[in-house]
């Protein structure tokens, strides 16, 4: 059986997801203006996507909790984590001469991160389909 197959795959990529969210998010939240003042990022905008990340923390560990993966909602993410990822290529190239170097990088991770993320749900939702009574099949 492939790795994408497991029945504990999504959840756990799902845990990550909120974890590496709810890790950036209350970062943005408790240390906005130290952020702001090392990446060049606007405070305004650092504390608006804190809050969504904790938001949506919370959403991702509820999805990973749960006894059967919620496709459509993780199929929903999958689209949102990509959308982030352009999103982050947008603020550079509007907005990345204002940044400094911390700021690139802040902004890169952050679309590597759900790049990654996002491919690994693909992943596991491709190679995961629910037949009858709940089983999972490859």
């Amino acid at each position: 059986m492939s790795v994408f197959a497991s029945p504990r795959f999504l959840p756990r990529v799902m845990a990550a997801d909120a974890v590496s969210c709810a890790a950036s998010g209350a970062l943005q939240l408790l240390c906005t203006g130290a952020l702001a003042r090392m990446t060049g990022l606007p405070a305004p905008l650092l504390l608006g996507t804190g809050v969504f990340l904790l938001a949506y923390a919370a959403a991702a560990a509820w999805m990973a909790m749960r006894a059967e993966p919620p496709r459509r909602l993780i199929g929903l993410v999958v689209a949102g984590n990509f959308a982030w990822a352009l999103g982050c290529i947008a603020l550079l190239a509007l907005a990345g001469a204002g940044l400094g170097v911390l700021g690139w990088a802040w902004v890169l991770a952050q679309a590597a991160t759900v790049v990654v993320l996002a491919e690994l749900q693909w992943m596991g939702l491709r190679h995961t389909r629910t037949g009858r009574r709940g089983v999972v099949a490859a």
